[in-house]
């Protein structure tokens, strides 16, 4: 027995051979099956870390493509604030307002980038979508000039923000406010900039912006109506500045002629000069008003150029004649006029709050008087050349005997607003920056920026729009 299975067991023995070589497949057969599932694991890991690679790729792909077209949207701003100082320079000579036909405002190229002018419709139409062009600052309620009446009767406000704004700016205060609980102490000097109203005790958003959020002129998707009325409700910063400064000089640096101190002759020889008819007889009433005559001697010099002209208007002297002489002439030795209104452009939410600023002009008067001289402008496009045309459309009105005592309207403007945003290629990169630019000493300068792309898109529906469909093509 022993012997047979010490035989069984021989190697040379075909069964143990047979059943060796069993075990050893079955064996093999095994270790490839496991060989095969590790690899299959660490593929399927190597696709995953690809995969996931690539994935993070794309994303930075896309990051690095967005921050090259804000780079060039930067670059696009840059290039659009040098065409906005060649547009003010060209057209923008002596206190104009450039016409919005003489220049691009939207949609103007630069390499592979856009940039538009977000600016506001002079019309006051209750678009959806923005209009673009310049702002003209000239048009707004200055914050460091204007009184508490003034600014209480602009649209949203209340009359105890009103009082804490000129608090704010006065050197001697008069009311009793709790900047404390705030942090820091009132200004007690000028504003320096319209932002800075959101330092004055109970400002809110509601107060500064309204319902334009974004600040653009119109009422977007994204922005809530409160009241329901389907119109845009803006805050203060549509209709307040600071920047209002008006040269009392020509833009080469020579004087303006002062009504109120020249000699007869050089009123004569002003207005023979300048083509007024019947200089001699004119220049004789001009110098009798202010100084009388030998046996009347006086001093009543006018109180501001709008008082000179409706003088010259009062008399029955045409509006085109005054116009001639307007540009040539002054009532005053200061260097700069401050806060002056341009009639020209002012909305008629701002000339109802200048109006009913004024001494014994209640707000109904100053709404009447507003809307008329709207309607007028709209009505004489071509016969806004000098603030004559003011006394042409309210008569000889309490309100224009009110102006008379003051020096607070203009037809020029020398501060202008471009709000400019702009988009890289295929729509990315949108960056958006406002210039506040002045003209006083002739050639354009920036005086102020403010990056304003955090408040989000400015551009409305339709520029988003066409510019989907036009990368999608």
């Amino acid at each position: 027995m022993q012997l047979r299975t010490t035989q069984n067991m021989r190697t040379d023995n075909p069964v143990f051979k047979a059943g060796l070589l069993s075990r050893i497949s079955r064996f093999k057969k095994n270790e490839c099956a496991s060989v095969l599932v590790i690899v299959l694991w660490i593929c399927l890991g190597l696709v995953s870390i690809a995969l996931y690679f690539a994935h993070a790729m794309t994303f930075e792909l896309r990051a690095a493509d967005n921050r090259v077209n804000g780079i060039a949207a930067e670059q696009a701003i840059e290039g659009a604030a040098r065409y906005v100082g060649y547009v003010l320079e060209n057209y923008s000579t002596n206190g104009a307002v450039p016409d919005p036909t003489q220049f691009k405002s939207a949609v103007v190229e630069i390499g592979d980038a856009k940039f538009w002018l977000i600016g506001r419709d002079p019309a006051e139409a209750n678009s959806s979508e923005p209009f673009f062009g310049l702002i003209d600052e000239g048009g707004k309620i200055n914050l460091n000039t204007a009184n508490t009446n003034t600014i209480s009767y602009l649209p949203g406000m209340t009359m105890d923000f009103a009082q804490a704004i000129v608090d704010w700016r006065n050197t001697n205060t008069q009311l009793s406010l709790n900047y404390s609980s705030l942090g820091y102490s009132p200004k007690y000097a000028p504003f320096e900039s319209v932002d800075e109203l959101r330092l004055v005790y109970g400002a809110t958003v509601d107060l500064l912006a309204g319902e334009d959020i974004n600040r653009n002129g119109v009422l977007d998707k994204s922005e809530k109506d409160v009241n329901g009325n389907g119109e845009l409700d803006p805050g203060l910063f549509e209709f307040v500045t600071v920047w209002t400064r008006e040269p009392n000089f020509h833009s080469d640096g020579t004087q303006l002629t002062n009504v109120n101190t020249v000699t007869q002759s050089q009123l004569t020889a002003l207005l023979r000069d300048n083509g007024a008819g019947s200089p001699d007889q004119r220049a004789g009433t001009i110098y009798t008003q202010i100084h009388g005559n030998r046996q009347n001697p006086r001093n009543t010099p006018f109180n501001g150029i709008f008082d000179f002209a409706a003088f010259w208007r009062g008399q029955g002297w045409s509006a085109d004649d005054f116009a001639k002489i307007s540009d040539e002439t002054t009532t005053s030795t200061n260097t700069y006029f401050r806060g002056r209104v341009n009639v020209n452009t002012a909305s008629q939410d701002v000339l109802t709050a200048l109006f009913s600023g004024l001494n014994n002009v209640d707000e109904q008067t100053a709404s009447s008087a507003a809307q008329t001289l709207v309607t007028y402008r709209e009505q004489n496009a071509g016969n806004l050349n000098s603030v004559a045309w003011v006394y042409d459309a309210l008569g000889n009105s309490g309100v224009v005997t009110a102006l008379r005592a003051g020096n607070l309207i203009t037809t020029k403007s020398f501060q202008f607003t471009a709000d400019i945003a702009a988009v890289g290629a295929f729509g990315r990169g949108y960056r958006r920056v406002k210039f506040i630019f002045d003209t006083c000493d002739g050639a354009p300068k920036i005086v102020y920026r403010q990056d304003l792309s955090r408040l989000g898109w400015a551009l409305g529906e339709k520029a988003r729009t066409d510019l989907l469909a036009k990368n999608t093509q």
